[in-house]
C-alpha cells in the first residue's frame, strides 16, 4: 500500500499529478495539517482518493466544520483496509489565535487515545500535526512537540508517527527518525511517500473489544 503523507506547503505539481493518473499507485492521502480546506478537497477531487487529516495549529475551523469530501482523524481511530490510524491534531499553545493545547490538556487526548486503541487492537499509523518532544521539533515554544506523544508511543509501537510543523528550512535534514519504541517519525512538510506492507507492520492482538470507523 503506498500512502501520500502531505502537510504545511502547498506543492503546485501535485494537482497536475493528480489529474495525469501519476497518483494511480497512491491508496490513501494524509495530511498532518496547515494545508487550505480547498488544497485537500482538490485532491481528494482531482485524484478520486480518500484523503484523511488532522488539523494544524492554523486551522481552527477544521476542528468545528471538517474539510469537504475529506475525513477528519482528530482524536480518532479509523481503519484503511486493515491499517489502523489514529489522528491527534494541533500543536503546542503558543498563543489564543493557533489551535493548540497545553502539555496537560495533550496528555489527557492521548490517554483517552490509547484507551480507544487498546480496546481496538492497537494502531499502526499516528497521524499528528506536531512531533514527540526530542525527535524533530525544535527549542522554540511554538515548535516544540508534546512529551506525551512519547508515552503514546511506548505503549502502542505503531509502526510510523507522521507528523508537520516543522518547515524544510528551518531543519538540516529531513530523514525519518526512529524512536526508541521502534516507531520511525517522518516529517511530512511538503509531501512524503511511505510504502506499507504487512510485513513491516507490527504483530496486533486479535482480540478487539469493538470495531473502528473504516475510511
Amino acid at each position: 500500500m503506498r500512502i501520500l503523507a502531505i502537510s504545511d506547503v502547498e506543492e503546485p505539481w501535485l494537482d497536475t499529478r493528480c489529474r495525469d493518473g501519476s497518483l494511480d499507485d497512491v491508496s490513501l492521502v494524509l495530511s498532518c495539517g496547515d494545508l487550505r480546506a480547498g488544497y485537500l478537497t482538490g485532491i481528494a477531487d482531482a485524484a478520486n482518493r480518500v484523503v484523511a487529516y488532522v488539523p494544524g495549529n492554523h486551522d481552527g475551523s477544521f476542528a468545528e466544520d471538517e474539510v469537504p469530501g475529506c475525513v477528519s482523524l482528530d482524536g480518532k481511530i479509523r481503519d484503511f483496509h486493515g491499517l489502523r490510524i489514529l489522528g491527534l491534531g494541533g500543536s503546542l499553545a503558543y498563543s489564543n489565535d493557533v489551535y493548540g493545547f497545553t502539555e496537560q490538556q495533550m496528555k489527557r487526548r492521548v490517554a483517552r487515545a490509547v484507551l480507544l486503541a487498546q480496546a481496538t487492537g492497537g494502531v499502526d499509523v499516528v497521524v499528528a500535526h506536531v512531533p514527540p518532544a526530542g525527535y524533530g521539533d525544535l527549542d522554540t515554544k511554538a515548535h516544540r512537540g508534546f512529551e506525551c506523544f512519547n508515552m503514546l508511543l511506548d505503549r502502542l509501537h505503531p509502526a510510523y508517527f507522521l507528523h508537520g510543523h516543522i518547515h524544510r528550512e528551518y531543519v538540516r535534514s529531513m530523514k525519518a527518525i526512529s524512536h526508541p519504541s521502534g516507531t520511525i517519525i517522518c516529517n511530512c512538510c511538503g509531501h512524503r511517500y511511505l510504502d506499507i506492507s504487512s510485513k513491516n507492520l507490527p504483530k496486533r492482538k486479535a482480540t478487539r473489544l469493538f470495531a473502528v470507523p473504516k475510511l
